[in-house]
């Protein structure tokens, strides 16, 4: 919902209706504090939709709570879709009458007025808000579907929602061949930043020991969009390696940044006038931080860390002239006063001074009064309707001096004024309402200083969340043992002793078992496809999250828990492991399947990596497997994809038989009185069972039922016939307790 404010404007007039106006509007893409999640972003998002054959969709995002402002163009409604789960907006706008052409499965959009969309009035508005002749400079040129969702999301903004967002002041285009690309279905599947089973079993949660709000959003923002450039990915391992060499100084620098704040938010609310003192006191202390953390980096003042400082600004000047305005704790609103610290400004010491003097004479009033009258029980009261007044109950009205001056007769009592008391109270509240205005225009001076510097202090709080996140990295790969995977242009993906990152944390229960991975796409014989069996519960769906995850993790600059790892950078990861249906759009399991599996083999390229489980199983046998086998011949043959294929078709494997490039890889386990032990160990060769029963067992199946379905499946692995031409399959079947004849045939198929 969107919920107009109307606020008070000018001054109060004795006798005149309070003037007030729709100062902004508020909507869930533009919340500044209540209702924020702090480790996220809080999007607003503008999407065009191609004009023309050839054109992709322009999508553009702003956070008003952090002034990020990020614009891009993808190729198609796949992409779009992918980009929009990615980004998560709480709000999305699309041209009036043009909803019709977007995907399905996109969250509620909101159609907009289609004149800021037009290229030439974005462009003007853009250039206008930056200050600029032209957008090239911001890396936008070969944007033209980007710009016109850019200018027009920030219309939406300032004209409809009447928001300030000259805090905006960059525009940073993005490309999709800068990133590893991983859609909608692999976010889920791979459950990198959301899980049912809660955040802290998704690869976010694994990692995140970041000590500030900037540093969570970045992490996420990098786990989300790993690199594909190998010399940058070796930037970011090298500073992890670094503090990982010196833990001391990784942790004296992790508490240094603990003790910075939410600058981007802090600097947001003031920008948009929605700040207060406390805003201002969070970036003193904050500020106050950066010397210490420079002073901390000194020893890494080369590549990407030494980058990184470069853009931390002390602003020592600023710092001061907070520290030395504001009190220690100030209030959470701006009118009621007691914000600035005294001794700041001889004006308001002055006022108050008045003010407290004033307050004096009224408790020393009291004290006169009531040895004067003999009125034990009077008070001199206040309230905001009469002012000061003297109360006395009704049994002493009868002592009442003949200079009180009856003001309010009550339940109790009289209320009563005098001269002099009317007289000071004057002075009191004249000297508390000026003082109040004055620290307001000195909250206003002080929030002018801050604005001044928005530049530097955006700088900052980039540059504090980069290292915030680059140092949970290495904190988590100091606790648990990671290696620092060699990350190059090769095709190669070679793990050795990899776990899985977020499972390889769980305390109590087994331990993780590591295993290994071999798949190069270039040397066929090496082999760029894994076909693995083995018994459901062994670990297979696991194990290719655990790749995945790897992969990703290594390309996003981290270290990784592995003994060893050389990985040839990806352009994507596709991943197809579980089963799930889409009833809202009246999908199947096996529809979703195949759609999921029609988008890998559409757009997998030879550097992609392709992680399947159970392709085909949700139609008849024969059906799922000709299935599986034509789309990893596809795979390998056509797309030549590094690709692990996790089955139960035990006919799978025979397609090493044909292709160079086929591994057969099994599940190891172990067999003990028809009982199976997991062993979790990936090992060469074919599983020549499922040990479905001896599963169903554990699952604790009755003892009859296995009994049966063992009798049936030594029926099913003779493939005959009986004697009357009737399916073996059917067999002899245990007569139920108390059935008439012990002896009768009752087959299976009626």
């Amino acid at each position: 919902r969107r919920v107009a404010l109307c606020e008070q404007v000018g001054e109060v007039q004795a006798g005149k209706l309070v003037r007030r106006e729709i100062t902004r509007i508020l909507s869930p893409g533009t919340l500044e504090d209540a209702g924020l999640e702090e480790k996220s972003h809080n999007f607003t998002a503008a999407i065009l939709p191609p004009r023309k054959a050839g054109e992709g969709f322009g999508f553009a995002c702003a956070d008003l709570s952090t002034g990020e402002f990020r614009v891009t163009e993808l190729p198609d409604a796949a992409a779009l879709l992918d980009e929009v789960i990615r980004t998560a907006p709480a709000e999305i706008l699309v041209p009036e009458g043009r909803v019709g052409e977007l995907p399905e499965g996109l969250p509620a959009v909101e159609e907009s007025d289609p004149w800021p969309f037009d290229p030439l009035a974005a462009r003007e508005l853009l250039q206008a808000h930056f200050k600029v002749h032209s957008l090239d400079g911001f890396g936008a040129a070969d944007l033209p579907q980007g710009i016109p969702a850019a200018g027009a999301l920030l219309h939406y903004l300032t004209r409809s929602l009447r928001r300030d967002a000259s805090h905006l002041r960059t525009l940073r285009p993005y490309r999709h061949a800068d990133y590893l690309l991983i859609d909608a279905s692999t976010q889920g599947h791979l459950e990198l930043v959301a899980s049912r089973a809660g955040r802290g079993m998704t690869l976010l949660g694994a990692l995140d020991r970041t000590v500030t709000p900037m540093g969570a959003r970045t992490l996420r923002d990098w786990i989300l969009h790993p690199l594909v450039d190998p010399a940058a990915i070796t930037a970011r391992q090298q500073a992890i390696g670094d503090w990982i060499a010196a833990p001391l100084r990784l942790g004296e620098l992790r508490e240094r940044l603990g003790a910075i704040r939410d600058v981007e938010r802090a600097v947001s609310r003031l920008s948009q006038n929605s700040g207060n003192a406390r805003d201002l006191a969070v970036l003193a202390r904050s500020l106050g931080a950066i010397p210490l953390l420079r002073e901390g980096l000194g020893m890494a003042e080369s590549g990407l860390v030494g980058e990184l400082s470069l853009h931390l600004h002390p602003l020592s000047s600023l710092r001061e002239q907070l520290l030395a305005a504001l009190v220690e704790e100030p209030p959470a609103t701006l009118r009621d006063g007691g914000m600035i610290r005294s001794g700041f400004d001889p004006s308001l010491d002055e006022l108050r001074s008045a003010s407290t003097e004033g307050k004096a004479w009224i408790a020393a009033l009291q004290e006169r009064e009531i040895a004067r009258t003999g009125i034990k029980s009077l008070k001199v009261r206040f309230n905001a309707v009469f002012g000061y007044f003297i109360e006395v109950t009704t049994a002493n009205l009868g002592s009442v001096p003949s200079d009180y001056t009856r003001k309010q007769t009550t339940a109790g009592g009289e209320r009563f004024i005098t001269p002099e008391l009317k007289e000071t109270e004057g002075k009191i509240l004249g000297s508390e309402e000026r003082s109040r205005a004055l620290e307001l225009e000195i909250f206003q001076r002080l929030r002018d200083a801050v604005l001044a510097h928005v530049a530097e202090l955006q700088e900052t709080a980039a540059a504090a969340g980069a290292l915030d996140a680059l140092a949970s990295l290495a904190e988590t790969a100091r606790l648990f043992g990671y290696t620092r995977p060699v990350v190059d242009g090769s095709a190669v993906l070679e793990i050795r002793g990899g776990r899985h990152p977020v499972l390889d944390q769980r305390a109590g229960g087994e331990a993780f078992v590591p295993n290994d991975t071999r798949l190069d796409a270039a040397a066929e014989q090496a082999g760029r496809m894994g076909i693995i069996t083995g018994p459901n519960m062994a670990g297979k769906s696991t194990y290719l999250r655990q790749v995945g995850l790897l992969t990703l993790l290594a390309q996003t600059g981290s270290w990784i828990p592995a003994d060893s790892a050389r990985i040839g950078v990806a352009d994507r990861i596709f991943t197809r492991v579980g089963a799930s249906d889409d009833l809202s759009r009246g999908q199947s399991t096996f529809m979703v399947e195949m759609n999921e599996t029609a988008n890998i083999l559409h757009n997998a390229t030879s550097r992609s990596l392709v992680l399947l489980d159970e392709i085909g199983r949700g139609t008849a046998t024969f059906d799922g497997l000709s299935l599986a086998w034509s789309i990893a011949e596809h795979l390998h043959d056509v797309t030549g994809a590094r690709t692990l294929f996790a089955t139960h078709y035990h006919e799978l494997p025979d397609l090493a038989r044909t292709r160079a490039g086929v591994r057969n890889l099994n599940v190891a386990v172990r067999e003990q009185n028809d009982r199976i032990v997991f062993l979790r160990r990936i090992v060469e060769g074919a599983a020549d069972r499922s040990y479905g029963i001896q599963v169903a067992r554990l699952a604790g199946l009755p003892g009859s039922v296995i009994d049966r379905a063992k009798e049936i499946l030594a029926n099913l692995e003779k493939a005959e016939l009986n004697a009357e031409g009737r399916p073996a399959l059917a067999g002899t079947r245990r007569r139920t307790p108390g059935a008439a004849d012990p002896t009768a045939e009752l087959p299976l198929f009626g």
